[in-house]
C-alpha cells in the first residue's frame, strides 16, 4: 500500500493538471509569506529536495506531505490542490476534482472540495477495494473526521481503538492519533468523509 499521490486519469483531474496546480499554489503561498525553500523545509519537516520537485511539478507528494505544507503555510490542502471555495459560490467540475490516493487494487480518494484558509474543512469521496488500507499520521489538535458509508463495511482504527462501520451508518472520530481506514471484506467499500481541522492560531 502506498500513500503517494497517484492520479487516476479517468475519474478526475489528470496527474499533469494536479501537479501543475500544486506547483503553482505552493510557490505562490510560499512567496506570499516570504519563505525560502530552506525555511519552509525547516518549518514543515519536508525535505528541500522534495519541495524543489513539487514546485517544478515533477513530484507526487503524499497526502501527509500536503497536510504538513498546508499547516505550515496556514492554508488548507484544498487551497494547494486548487479546490478551495473561492469566491463565495464556486463550482468544481468532475474533471477538476483531484484523485489524491490510488489504492493498489483500484481504490481511490478524491478531494471533492474544501474551505480556504487555516481552519480546514474538506469533503472526500473514497472507494476501497478488498484488502486495501490507507494509513495516516495524527492530525492537529481538535481535528475531527465524519464518515458515512454508502456501500460495504469500513474498518476505522484510531490509536488502539477499532470500529466497523457498516453501510448506511455514520461515525465520528477524533483523529489526532495515527489512524487508518481499511477494507477487510470481500466487497467494495464506498464512503464519504469530512475532515474539520482548526488552524493553530
Amino acid at each position: 500500500m502506498t500513500n503517494k499521490v497517484n492520479i487516476s486519469t479517468d475519474s478526475g483531474a489528470d496527474v499533469h493538471q494536479v501537479s501543475a496546480a500544486v506547483a503553482a499554489q505552493l510557490k505562490q503561498h510560499r512567496k506570499d509569506r516570504k519563505l525560502s525553500l530552506d525555511e519552509l523545509s525547516r518549518r514543515s519537516g519536508v525535505s528541500k529536495g522534495m519541495l524543489v520537485e513539487i514546485e517544478k511539478g515533477s513530484a507526487n507528494p503524499s497526502i501527509a506531505i500536503l497536510c504538513k505544507l498546508a499547516a505550515t503555510l496556514g492554508v488548507s490542502v484544498a487551497d494547494i490542490v486548487n479546490v478551495a471555495k473561492t469566491p463565495a459560490v464556486h463550482l468544481i467540475r468532475p474533471d477538476d476534482i483531484p484523485v489524491l490516493w490510488h489504492g493498489p487494487a483500484g481504490g481511490s480518494a478524491r478531494l471533492l472540495a474544501g474551505s480556504s484558509g487555516p481552519d480546514m474543512v474538506e469533503l472526500w469521496h473514497w472507494e476501497m477495494q478488498p484488502g486495501e488500507l490507507f494509513a495516516s499520521p495524527g492530525h492537529g489538535a481538535g481535528t475531527v473526521e465524519l464518515f458515512h458509508v454508502a456501500e460495504g463495511e469500513l474498518t476505522l482504527k484510531v490509536g488502539e481503538q477499532e470500529l466497523q462501520i457498516p453501510a448506511g451508518s455514520a461515525a465520528v472520530a477524533s483523529t489526532t492519533e495515527p489512524h487508518h481506514y481499511a477494507n477487510h471484506t470481500s466487497a467494495r467499500v464506498v464512503f464519504s468523509m469530512t475532515v474539520a481541522e482548526p488552524g493553530q492560531h
